[in-house]
């Protein structure tokens, strides 16, 4: 939590973006903290927060789009091969790319919202040739609400902020079980939906 706040005010709004940058590449960043933090900061005043909100969105798109040009480029060879050193095992990208052949671009839009996914997915779409265009579309959309969702949450929250950290910090695991749960159950939901009207 020092380093975060640390890199906040030594470095400002670049900070954010640097942070945002390599956390969505798939570097060490806890990046959800990340927003809380800086819609916290804002709620005190030490930094805008529309200027932070852009900050934190740049950095999530430019960093997802290095990782589709990393794929497109690069290929799976390269994810399987460095993708271990940052953090990203091969199981985790072996069901990443189970998912993406099933929803493709849909996963970058809730992708950025599901534990293990947001920093395998633009490498996937990249590897898959994915066009740039829907690439875009998808992935900036879904970074939007993402950045949105959690930085005003750290705003609103204000005074409260620091014990719902703690609790964030004690029980993420069950915090991301939940979601991404809850995320799984629509999808299923849609699907059979969907399928019972072409019957």
């Amino acid at each position: 939590m020092e380093v975060l706040k640390y890199l906040i005010f030594e470095y400002g709004y670049f900070g954010i973006f640097i942070a945002l940058v390599g956390g969505i590449i798939g570097l060490p960043v806890p990046d959800e903290v990340l927003l809380l933090s800086i819609g916290y900061y804002a709620y005190l005043g030490r930094v805008d927060l529309l200027t932070a909100l852009i900050s934190s969105y740049l950095g999530s798109i430019i960093g997802i789009t290095i990782s589709y040009l990393l794929g497109a480029k690069l290929g799976l060879p390269f994810l399987l091969k460095y993708g271990p050193k940052f953090r990203l095992s091969h199981t985790r990208i072996s069901k990443a790319q189970q998912l993406f052949s099933k929803r493709g671009s849909w996963l970058l839009l809730i992708g950025y919202f599901i534990p293990g996914i947001r920093h395998i997915i633009g490498y996937l779409a990249g590897i898959s040739r994915l066009n740039f265009k829907i690439f875009m579309i998808y992935s900036y959309i879904g970074a939007f609400f993402w950045v949105l969702f959690f930085v005003l949450s750290g705003y609103e929250l204000g005074i409260r902020w620091y014990f719902i950290k703690q609790s964030f910090e004690t029980y993420k695991f069950l915090i991301y079980f939940t979601v991404s749960g809850l995320i799984a159950l629509a999808a299923i939901f849609f699907f059979f939906r969907r399928k019972g009207k072409k019957v």
